[in-house]
C-alpha cells in the first residue's frame, strides 16, 4: 500500500464530515488535505482508543519525535511520508503538527474545564490549529482569513462536544466547563451516569446558543477575496451548523446516542456550497 492510498483509507474510514468537503479539491490540494487530516486522525486515534494512558503518552511522544524527523527529511510512517511532499507548497509547519499532539496530550493529562477561557485553549490545539494549517492547503490569500480558520474550528468543535457529550462521558471526560455546569446545576455525575433533564436542557440551550454565535463571528472573518477558495471549510460550516440544527430538534438527546446525518445529507450540503454558494 502506497503512502497515499493509506492516508486516503484512513481519511474515508473516519466517516467524517471533513472527507466530504474535500471531494471537490484539485487532485494536488485534495492530496495535501487528506495527508493532513490523516495525520491528525491518527494522534487522536492514540488517545480515543488506547485504553492504557502510560501507552498512550508514549505513541504521542513517538509522533512528537516522527515530525521532527519527518521535517529533517526522514519520514517513517505512511502518513508523514504522504505529507511531507506537499509541507513547503502549502505552507504546514512542524509547530501545527506539534501543537496537534499538545491538544491530543490534553485529553490524557485532563478530564474537566474549569471555564470557557480553558476550553477555548484545548480547542485551538485540537481544532484551531487543523483550521490554520487547512486555510493554507485550501488557497489561503489574506492573513485574516488565519482568524476566520482558527474561529471556525473553535465553532466546529463546539459542535463536536456538544454531539459527544454522552461519548465522552463514557470515557469519563466532561469538556463542559465546570462553572456552567455549576450555573444550571447539572452535576458531573449526573452526565457520566447519562442522566437527562430540564436543568441539561437549558445547559446544552446555552452551549448551542454560543456555537451559533461562533460560527457567526467566523464567517464574518473570511475575506471576500478568498470565500472562493476557502469553500471546503464553508461545507464543513454548513454540514456541521445543520448537524447542530438536528440536535436542537431532537431536544438535546445526546447523552444516550449520537446524532448525525446520512452521508447522502452531507454531500448534499457540501455541493450546494460548491455549486451554489449557499450555507
Amino acid at each position: 500500500m502506497t503512502p497515499e492510498q493509506y492516508v486516503q483509507d484512513k481519511a474515508a474510514a473516519s466517516g467524517s464530515s471533513f472527507y466530504y468537503a474535500f471531494l471537490f479539491l484539485p487532485k494536488p490540494r485534495r492530496a495535501a488535505i487528506t495527508a493532513f487530516y490523516a495525520f491528525c486522525r491518527e494522534v487522536d486515534d492514540v488517545v480515543d482508543e488506547v485504553s492504557d494512558p502510560g501507552v498512550a503518552a508514549t505513541k504521542l511522544a513517538w509522533w512528537r519525535k516522527e515530525v521532527a524527523q519527518a521535517f529533517a527529511g526522514h519520514p517513517q510512517h505512511p502518513v508523514m511520508q504522504a505529507l511531507m511532499p506537499h509541507a513547503g507548497t502549502y505552507g504546514i509547519e512542524a509547530r501545527q503538527l506539534h501543537e496537534v499532539i499538545d491538544g491530543c496530550q490534553m485529553d490524557l493529562d485532563q478530564t474537566r474545564y474549569l471555564d470557557f477561557a480553558a476550553l477555548k485553549r484545548y480547542c485551538h490545539l485540537v481544532a484551531g490549529v487543523v483550521g490554520e494549517g487547512a486555510a493554507r492547503i485550501f488557497g489561503q490569500t489574506e492573513p485574516q482569513t488565519t482568524a476566520y480558520a482558527h474561529k471556525l474550528g473553535l465553532a466546529l468543535q463546539l459542535t463536536n462536544i456538544i454531539r459527544d457529550v454522552g461519548e465522552d462521558a463514557l470515557r469519563g471526560r466532561i469538556y463542559l466547563p465546570v462553572n456552567e455546569l455549576q450555573q444550571y446545576d447539572v452535576k458531573a455525575h449526573e452526565l457520566l451516569n447519562r442522566l437527562h433533564s430540564e436543568r441539561f436542557v437549558a445547559l446544552m440551550k446555552f452551549q448551542a446558543q454560543r456555537a451559533h454565535a461562533v460560527y457567526d463571528e467566523a464567517l464574518a472573518l473570511l475575506p471576500p477575496a478568498d470565500r472562493r477558495a476557502q469553500k471546503p471549510g464553508l461545507m464543513m460550516a454548513s454540514i456541521y451548523r445543520t448537524l447542530l440544527r438536528e440536535i436542537e430538534r431532537d431536544g438535546f438527546h445526546v447523552l444516550d446516542q449520537r446524532v448525525s446525518l446520512t452521508p447522502l445529507r452531507k454531500f448534499w450540503l457540501a455541493w450546494r456550497v460548491q455549486a451554489l454558494g449557499k450555507l
